[in-house]
């Protein structure tokens, strides 16, 4: 079987050979740790950004990974994007910039973590009108037809889906988690508009892409709305404004024949489960293992086996040695025998990861079926 046929398979509850090795890439920390370990030359690292998602198949090979988890849409968000600019440089180091989606971050260059956001361009009506509105019109430009032709061939022995965009977690991107709140009380028809706008700009992407004819095995949308504690935003309000979108989303991507609906959040999402599971979602990724220990078990045991999942797998894991790769990989067993779940990295390989570990981790879960 291809790993294309596995991947579906799986995910339809159809005979298999055996598992494929799914994963979503490694961080750029971690390609330059192995190429300083001499794992990597640097030819291997090329035009190598944005999570290393660029790596060349050679190096999944040596790895043992067989599936990238990758989805491909059109640029769904700010068009054009705000520039980057440095506002001002601190004192003690710290830089004020301006990022692409009109945040003002404040961070120390060379550390790679979450930029703290201290301001924000978007505060109320006039600063939509003004700076976003106009950067949320639809046009082809946005698609980039030659990729769509080029990577989703119909006899490809890998698995792709159509990213059909991200929701509310976009809207989050602009304003922060504090300024959504805000908008909702200060202005709801403002923030209503806005999801409206943005979400109306994804089904109009998603239809036109599918009307080009290729075949996709899955649909997937992002939103990474979630923390530690639970959702960023009221479920109810959620379940409101964004659930409607995710319905129309599921219904047109269906009409092409995608049974697959995918969303991606990072965080403890058994809240927002219910709308995306009444409108159409019926895969979750990446089931971030954090310190609340999420697991596909308790969910498909409230939800049945319509709802699938991919993800998972505890890359903290990936530090360690051999035994501890063996205890998660126990862990994971019963949860692959539910069937409808795919074990993958719940992020990319983090540069704490042993190059060796990664391998065996690959070399074990060839073997199981």
């Amino acid at each position: 079987m291809t790993h294309r046929e596995r991947f579906n398979a799986v995910l339809h509850y159809q005979p298999y050979d055996r598992l494929p090795v799914v994963h979503f890439g490694i961080w750029q920390e971690t390609a330059d740790k192995w190429l300083a370990e001499g794992r990597l030359a640097a030819r291997d690292l090329q035009d190598v950004k944005d999570g290393a998602k660029q790596l060349h198949p050679l190096i999944w090979e040596r790895l043992g990974l067989e599936v990238y988890f990758q989805a491909w849409g059109s640029d769904a968000d700010l068009f054009p994007a705000f520039e980057p600019k440095i506002i001002e440089t601190l004192p003690d180091g710290m830089v004020k910039a301006l990022n692409p989606c009109g945040a003002i971050e404040l961070y120390k260059p060379g550390l790679n973590s979450i930029h703290a956001e201290v301001d924000h361009t978007l505060k109320d009506r006039a600063s939509w009108e003004e700076h976003y509105l106009p950067r949320l019109q639809y046009t082809e430009e946005r698609i980039d037809f030659h990729l769509h032709e080029t990577l989703v061939q119909d006899d490809r022995d890998y698995p792709v889906g159509i990213h059909c965009g991200g929701l509310i977690g976009v809207v989050r991107n602009w304003v922060g988690v504090p300024g959504m709140a805000y908008i909702y009380a200060d202005d709801e028809d403002l923030f209503t508009e806005m999801i409206d706008t943005l979400c109306d700009l994804h089904y109009r992407l998603t239809e036109r892409i599918l009307k080009i004819g290729k075949k996709f095995d899955f649909a997937h949308t992002w939103e990474d709305i979630c923390g530690k504690g639970g959702p960023l935003v009221n479920p109810s309000v959620y379940r409101e404004k964004v659930g409607p979108w995710f319905k129309k989303i599921a219904d047109l991507v269906r009409s092409h024949g995608i049974d697959i609906v995918s969303v991606d959040s990072d965080g403890q999402v058994d809240a927002l489960i219910p709308t995306w599971f009444e409108n159409g979602v019926n895969t979750l990724f990446p089931i971030e293992v954090g310190t609340w220990h999420a697991s596909i078990a308790p969910w498909r045991k409230k939800y049945g086996c319509e709802l699938r999942g991919i993800g998972g797998m505890d890359k903290r894991v990936f530090a360690q040695d051999y035994a501890a790769m063996d205890k998660e990989i126990e862990r994971l067993k019963p949860l692959i025998e539910l069937g409808g779940y795919l074990p993958c990295v719940d992020h990319g390989i983090p540069p704490d990861a042993r190059w060796e570990t990664v391998q065996y981790y690959c070399d074990r879960m060839r073997e199981l079926k």
